[in-house]
């Protein structure tokens, strides 16, 4: 450190226009921070680029050491109660507020932890105390002490699981609604929500999912018998009209009890109608229900048609097989008649046949000139009808068929087979005697 001195004024100086200063030399002497840093950089013998580099990392661990840690809640909570129609609710029409919202709760509502809950409380506690208030603005007034009261009624009841629950029965805010009938709309996107939503109240684990396009159909079928048997365990006690406290007209508590009780069993009716209402739209709208009916449609169609198509086939069968059996009896009978035609006309032929040689057999004898014998005309006449009538068929056309010779030829052939029926006894040798 430097130090500058000045020379006393003696007698013999000379007036103050003249005045001359005695100027001693300065002692300088290195300090401060940069000097520090010369010194470090000269002692461990680094660069100035070296050196910067270690200040910046000391100064990026101080930062560090001084950041506080971030609340990842802070993202979910509201900054501050946006709606200003909150504060002219008064703390007896707590009610009426909207719980979440006092509490800083609007994006998460009924997904909001007990522990979220706790960090909402005194976040909200330390924005709209009324003793912090009062600071901020020169006296508390009445609207901030009410939405105090309110966030110290909504923290009430959002610890307790009971009155929680009832609240949340009752949060509109909550529920995600449906598409308007008959608008557009991807069914998915705007029915997922909706159930999952509604899903708040089961009394059952909610296992199922709304699924996509690609679902099964045994998927399908799943979530939709989950919700035709869904069991909601919504309440609409918050709703009930407050019952005296005094216990000096029970009848009056009674009644309001009763009315309440009506009340609750009326929303609760309506809102399981609702929500079947909810289902069947939903199921009547959805792109693969509509599917798996065309399918259907189609198989029974198809099956109808396979049946129709055997049955065709075996009409067609049987009626190819009665035309053929008709047909077939139709040709046996042409057969059967002309067999018999032919037979009659056989047995006809072979009876003209007959009684052509019967009368060459007996007319062997005329034809031949009585075999040089007209004198025993009628002898041989007689004997040749009685070998003709004797003679069986086979011998009849043997022995017509050799008349057709001379006639030593055709009197050998009738001596032969007079022998023949006379040995055989077919005829008398007497009958026949003029041949033998």
């Amino acid at each position: 450190m430097s130090t500058q001195f000045f020379p006393p004024v003696s007698d013999n100086s000379v007036k103050v226009s003249n005045l001359k200063l005695s100027i001693q030399k300065k002692k300088v002497e290195p300090i401060g921070e940069n000097f520090v840093h010369h010194a470090q950089r000269a002692i461990r013998n680094h660069t100035f680029s070296e050196y910067d580099e270690i200040l910046a990392e000391k100064q990026r661990a101080h930062t560090a050491a001084n950041t506080k840690a971030v609340d990842p809640d802070e993202a979910l909570f509201d900054e501050k109660i946006e709606d200003e129609s909150m504060f002219s609710i008064e703390a007896k029409d707590w009610k009426t507020a909207d719980l979440y919202m006092a509490m800083g709760l609007s994006k998460l509502r009924y997904k909001a932890t007990p522990e979220q809950i706790i960090k909402a409380h005194r976040r909200q506690v330390l924005m709209y105390h009324p003793d912090k208030t009062s600071a901020a603005t020169n006296g508390a007034s009445l609207k901030q002490d009410s939405i105090f009261k309110i966030i110290q009624k909504a923290f009430e009841v959002l610890t307790n699981d009971t009155k929680r629950k009832q609240y949340d029965s009752c949060d509109p805010k909550a529920d995600v609604l449906p598409p308007k009938v008959g608008s557009k709309y991807d069914f998915f996107e705007a029915f997922g929500p909706v159930f999952e939503s509604e899903a708040r109240f089961s009394k059952k684990p909610y296992n199922v999912s709304l699924g996509d396009a690609n679902s099964t159909k045994e998927e399908v079928e799943k979530f939709y018998a989950y919700w035709n048997r869904f069991d909601s365990w919504r309440t609409f006690e918050f709703l009930d009209e407050d019952v005296p406290d005094d216990s000096s007209n029970r009848d009056h508590k009674r009644y309001i009890e009763k009315k309440n009780k009506a009340a609750r069993d009326k929303k609760k009716t309506l809102d399981n109608s609702r929500l079947a209402k909810l289902v069947e739209r939903a199921f009547n709208e959805d792109p693969r229900v509509k599917s798996f009916k065309e399918a259907e449609k189609k198989a029974k169609e198809q099956k109808k048609w396979e049946a129709g198509a055997a049955a065709r086939a075996e009409a067609e069968a049987k009626a190819k097989a009665e035309e053929e059996a008709k047909a077939k009896a139709e040709e046996e009978a042409k057969m059967a008649a002309d067999s018999k035609l032919n037979a009659k006309k056989a047995k006809e032929a072979a009876k003209s046949a007959k009684k052509k040689n019967k009368r060459a057999i007996r007319s062997a004898g005329k034809d031949h000139a009585y075999f040089g014998d007209a004198s025993k005309e009628e002898e041989i006449d007689a004997q040749l009808s009685t070998i003709v009538e004797a003679l069986n068929d086979e011998q009849l056309v043997a022995v017509a068929a050799k008349m057709s010779g001379d006639a030593a030829s055709a009197k050998a052939a009738l001596q032969e087979v007079a022998k023949e029926l006379s040995a055989a006894k077919s005829v008398a040798e007497s009958s026949v005697s003029y041949f033998l």
